[in-house]
């Protein structure tokens, strides 16, 4: 960890996103980064619309975000976390994989037209894994949490 001032513009928007992870649609689920402390925390949006592909089967004529997405959601924020912390001649050499999710609580129905805020805070890093604690929210009012482990596999 560093104290060295971050390098990072924000809003970080999709093309940025797009550098940094490897997930693109329908599987990219995040849209933007408005806050981030390096080695510390992220704050990102998910917008949400009708025109999500899982709404299509979940469920029809009730559509309802899946909480797994929700929880991917916040593992795309904190693996944004641990890019933009990162040297940035380290990005892309390693993918991050999601290998355990902890208390994992959902708290309300996430649908169409909601702005997903998905903040991430970096609870340790040891070798080549990072444990996170994510929340996401909308409107301010929690919608799911989780504790979140992802390690690293060099490519």
């Amino acid at each position: 960890m560093t104290d060295a001032p971050s390098r990072v513009t924000l809003p970080v928007n999709t093309p940025e996103i797009e550098r940094l992870l490897p997930h693109r649609y329908p599987f990219l689920l995040v849209d933007r980064v408005v806050e981030f402390e390096q080695d510390k925390r992220v704050l990102a949006y998910k917008n949400v619309t009708c025109n999500e592909p899982f709404f299509t089967g979940h469920f029809p004529g009730h559509p309802v975000m899946p909480g797994v997405l929700v929880i991917e959601a916040l593992a795309q924020a904190g693996g944004l976390l641990t890019q933009l912390s990162r040297d940035p001649t380290e990005i892309g050499k390693d993918t991050f994989y999601l290998v355990k999710v902890d208390n994992a609580r959902f708290n309300r129905m996430v649908v169409p037209g909601d702005r997903l805020e998905l903040e991430v805070v970096l609870k340790r890093r040891i070798r080549n894994m990072a444990q996170y604690v994510g929340i996401a929210r909308v409107d301010g009012e929690q919608a799911a949490s989780a504790e979140i482990l992802c390690a690293a596999a060099r490519e």
